[in-house]
């Protein structure tokens, strides 16, 4: 009799989409219809979400970093300007100053919620405001989904005239300040814009895509603008008098930053999950944190006040342990789990190190960054996976 071949489990990967028959059925209606490029589905898209997050006003764009890059310019960031914002996040957080021709500075982290510290801005602003090199703008990073405290950072903001831009990318669906399902990222309360993603691996997706929220009606209008080429066809912003109908002026340097009606259709169908999939993230993270009891590794710590979207659970294993981060990071994908690393401190990339940026300079956002894996989140992770991951986990660490 032959030995029986045992299969090998598949692997788990770190996040992954979840694209339901309803979904392509939206898409699938676009594409039957008069519009697949800009079309009315991309206003419903903004509307609902706006509606969602308790926001005025919305404007989609291609991805999250044209919507970092049209919030800066909206704001007016130029050359002689600086932007701060943290060193831990994705290089867009950074890369969008340097596309206005501003300058770049970074905030280092809170050591339990990898967040901006406000102890560290605090103590900054004072700084800069006696030498007189305030930035003129604040990039806030939700890291892993957690909120920033911005009632404080819009207190420093408000106090040093500093405009603050939240970068949600990871936070669409999280709550601030009070706790309340209610005071949602994205309302705008202590920030002028906030800018979401909708890439694959996020908590929504669009295939790829990206949202500004503002309250600032004058902030609306030129992002559409911005959007678009520069282009408009609204007579009173035109400086001379219509051909006809066809007619349009490019009133100032624009982009091609515009989604959709396909994507968005996307979008908005995923929309409809949007409590269902942030409902499921948070039972996961609350069985990783009963499941990893007691392992030799720092968990996230959450704020009290704040409700994380959980886009990523991220677990440190501590230095100088019986192993380090690399071989438990290489034992877990030997097992098939894709674990990942978020985020290498952007000071410390090649681009940045050139600007002047050295090791040492952030040590928090350093210090964090070696200890730091990833572990596999997302709404469709099953429970079984998720018990295989921390059981996996858990026999390296031991």
């Amino acid at each position: 009799m032959a030995d029986r071949v045992i299969e090998p489990e598949p692997p788990i990967p770190y996040a992954r989409q979840d694209i339901s028959e309803a979904d392509i059925a939206a898409v699938v209606r676009v594409l039957r219809s008069d519009f697949v490029t800009q079309g009315p589905v991309i206003e419903q898209f903004e509307q609902a979400l706006a509606g969602y997050c308790g926001a005025r006003h919305a404007v989609a764009v291609c991805n999250a970093t044209a919507a970092l890059h049209l919030a800066c310019r909206a704001l007016g960031l130029g050359p002689g300007d600086t932007l701060w914002t943290s060193p831990n996040t994705f290089v867009a957080s950074a890369n969008c100053a340097l596309y206005c021709g501003a300058g770049v500075d970074f905030v280092d982290v809170d050591p339990r919620t990898y967040n901006i510290s406000t102890a560290k801005l605090e103590e900054k602003l004072a700084h800069a405001a006696k030498s007189g090199r305030l930035p003129k703008v604040l990039v806030a990073v939700h890291f892993a989904g957690q909120p920033c405290d911005m009632a404080a950072i819009g207190a420093l903001a408000k106090r040093y005239g500093v405009a603050v831009i939240e970068d949600a990318a990871h936070a669409v669906g999280a709550t601030d300040g009070t706790g309340d399902e209610t005071a949602r990222v994205g309302a705008g309360a202590h920030s002028d814009m906030t800018v979401f993603s909708f890439h694959p691996v996020k908590i929504l997706t669009t295939g790829e895509g990206g949202m500004l929220l503002t309250n600032r009606p004058e902030l609306a209008e030129r992002l559409r603008l911005l959007r678009s080429h520069g282009v408009t066809r609204d007579a009173a912003r035109m400086q001379g008098a219509p051909d006809g109908p066809w007619y349009y002026e490019q009133v100032e340097l624009g982009y091609n930053y515009r989604i959709t009606d396909i994507q968005a259709a996307l979008g908005l169908s995923q929309f409809q999950r949007l409590d269902a999939f942030l409902a499921r993230r948070r039972q996961l993270a609350a069985q990783y944190n009963r499941l990893l009891d007691g392992a030799p590794l720092t968990l996230p710590w959450q704020r009290p006040q704040a409700l994380s979207a959980w886009h990523l659970y991220v677990v440190r294993v501590p230095a100088g342990g019986r192993r380090d981060r690399r071989a438990v990071f290489d034992g877990l994908h030997a097992a098939g789990i894709r674990a990942n690393v978020h985020y290498i401190p952007v000071h410390l990339q090649p681009h940045y190190r050139a600007l002047g940026f050295k090791t040492g300079d952030f040590p928090e956002a350093e210090r964090y960054y070696a200890e730091a894996i990833s572990l596999p989140m997302y709404a469709a992770l099953s429970d079984t996976d998720q018990a295989r991951v921390a059981a996996e986990l858990g026999s390296l660490l031991s």
